[in-house]
């Protein structure tokens, strides 16, 4: 059975919606174990969502962007994995990332950027989104990937949005599809 690990951070709860489409995308292919596992406020994890993502055979990394990067608690989280980057205990897993802002570009590339850093650091595999853009003039903002996102999936939550009402359905089935994808190449790889 293949093993995903969502971790993932979520301040206003928008990225929380984008993780648990991910997880939904994950959980839709047979075979195959998908755990959300949420850094807290402090940017913690539990200690046995360390055991969790060392058992893993991708890890799916997600962070709102906040002033052009992701926020601080996820960076606390990417510090404290040096102790498996130290014995490169993350090394040949597959990795791919999400991320959410209030602004339809906000910067969040920057923010995929770092994830794939994070993956890079820790000899992971990068897998994007394997979507093409809705891109032309009859494209709908509830398109998937009307955002275009070829590195992560990328979300858009107004500020002034509850997660009730945001991120819109275009944004979660890309983020659907991207669990999706990731969980295949891992039931794949596995063998």
């Amino acid at each position: 059975m293949a093993k995903i690990a969502i971790v993932y951070f979520s301040g206003y709860q928008h990225t929380r919606k984008q993780a648990e489409a991910v997880h939904q995308g994950a959980v839709d292919v047979a075979g195959t174990e998908a755990t959300l596992l949420a850094i807290d406020a402090e940017g913690n994890l539990p200690a046995e969502a360390w055991d969790t993502l060392a058992a893993a055979d991708a890890i799916i990394y997600g962070s709102p962007t906040y002033m052009g990067g992701p926020a601080w608690q996820f960076k606390k989280f990417a510090d404290a994995s040096s102790k498996a980057w130290f014995t490169q205990e993350w090394k040949d897993k597959i990795a791919a990332g999400f991320t959410n802002s209030a602004s339809l570009n906000g910067d969040k590339s920057a923010t995929i950027i770092y994830l794939i850093t994070l993956a890079m650091q820790h000899s992971q595999i990068w897998i994007g989104t394997g979507l093409m853009p809705s891109n032309k003039k009859d494209a709908q903002r509830n398109d998937v990937n009307y955002l275009g996102g070829f590195s992560g999936a990328l979300a858009q939550s107004p500020s002034d949005s509850s997660p009730d009402e945001a991120p819109g359905p275009g944004d979660l089935e890309t983020a659907r599809l991207l669990g999706q994808r990731v969980t295949e190449y891992a039931v794949k790889t596995r063998g």
